[in-house]
């Protein structure tokens, strides 16, 4: 296996507009994937998500840094990373492009930075296969999330 990038392409039931809400968004992002989410959707912004319940000792709060915000059509942004500014070889990038498809949206998704962190081999594997997991449960979660906005209007 190669541990580059992990990639997904989902169809939504909701415009492109909606689905940019829906990823960018902190009060939206919290509805389907970190519990808690401090960020502002414009490029250079910095923020930082947490897994937990935020108050709580053993949450895990991750910084995150914007680096694309061109609504509806593409959000970007480098998480995972130690002190200092988020750069290639210390953080995973994690893309969302939007396609509009019929009345509703294809979302292309890719997260890559994996190779780049310069790990040994099994460390590399354990990362990429944690963040595997990790997508394969959430973002199914963000089209049930943009799917039900969009019954609710």
């Amino acid at each position: 296996m190669e541990y580059g990038s992990i990639e997904r392409e989902l169809r939504i039931d909701a415009t492109p507009e909606v689905v940019y809400e829906v990823i960018s968004s902190p009060e939206h992002l919290r509805e389907w994937w970190p519990d808690g989410a401090e960020l502002d959707p414009v490029p250079g912004a910095t923020g930082a998500i947490t897994f937990g319940d935020p108050a709580a000792p053993g949450a895990t709060t991750v910084p995150l840094t914007v680096l694309e915000a061109d609504p509806p059509r593409r959000f970007a942004f480098r998480w995972a990373y130690d002190e200092g500014p988020a750069t290639e070889t210390n953080s995973f990038l994690v893309t969302f492009d939007l396609v509009p498809s019929g009345d509703g949206t294809l979302l292309r998704f890719e997260e890559t930075g994996f190779r780049e962190r310069g790990w040994e081999a099994a460390v590399l594997e354990e990362a990429y296969l944690d963040h595997v997991r990790g997508w394969d449960q959430f973002l199914p979660r963000l089209v049930t999330y943009a799917n039900r906005l969009v019954a609710r209007s």
